[in-house]
């Protein structure tokens, strides 16, 4: 078991979609690294051509790195959220649906950014990939809070609200890092760093 619920009133339709969801998140960041392997090294004949080859995958080891770590901050949300989430609908279903749809895109458009970069829809395919998946995570865990007698019978209406800035937090630089990438690149992911101190600041200001 990777986690222990808080509560035990999960039904098995909220098992099930927790495994589901699991088993994306794992096979979309597994399938990141093909990137690495399919990448040609070209003709290597000594160990100073190997790493001159080696760091002119700089900028492809760069977006693995990223999209590996964003992947497993939305999944560290995900995971957060479903300790106190124990039963769902059709609508949270769907809302999840679509944050996996997105998830499982992140390869793809890692891929678009590393290989296009010079294009404007290159440096836009993973900020907008991330952002949209942190959109419906936000999303979901807003229609949970919307039902919060049922879905989240552990938590007061604070702490529910509270719970949420971190999906807002992480939406709101998503949203500054789609705006800055076409003029920095991947750079701009680094913004992601500001988020345990924007969260604070949001729970602050909810308090």
């Amino acid at each position: 078991m990777i986690r222990q619920r808080r509560h035990p009133a999960a039904t098995l339709r909220t098992t099930r979609l927790e495994a589901f969801t699991d088993g994306v998140f794992a096979i979309a960041a597994t399938l990141l690294v093909l990137d690495l392997t399919q990448h040609s090294l070209g003709e290597v004949s000594s160990d100073a051509q190997m790493w001159t080859a080696l760091a002119g995958m700089g900028e492809l080891f760069l977006n693995f790195a990223l999209s590996f770590v964003l992947l497993c901050l939305l999944w560290m949300v995900h995971v957060q959220q479903f300790e106190h989430i124990a039963r769902v609908d059709s609508a949270m279903v769907w809302l999840n649906n679509g944050r996996l749809l997105f998830v499982v895109l992140v390869p793809f458009a890692t891929n678009l950014t590393t290989q296009y970069s010079e294009f404007l829809a290159g440096r836009l395919a993973m900020p907008v990939t991330f952002f949209l998946a942190i959109l419906f995570s936000w999303l979901q865990w807003r229609w949970a809070v919307g039902r919060r007698e049922a879905m989240l019978p552990d938590l007061s209406a604070t702490d529910a609200t509270a719970y949420g800035r971190a999906s807002l937090s992480a939406l709101l630089i998503a949203a500054v890092v789609v705006l800055l990438a076409p003029f920095v690149g991947s750079a701009a992911f680094l913004l992601f760093l500001l988020d345990p101190v924007l969260t604070r600041l949001l729970r602050g200001k909810s308090d």
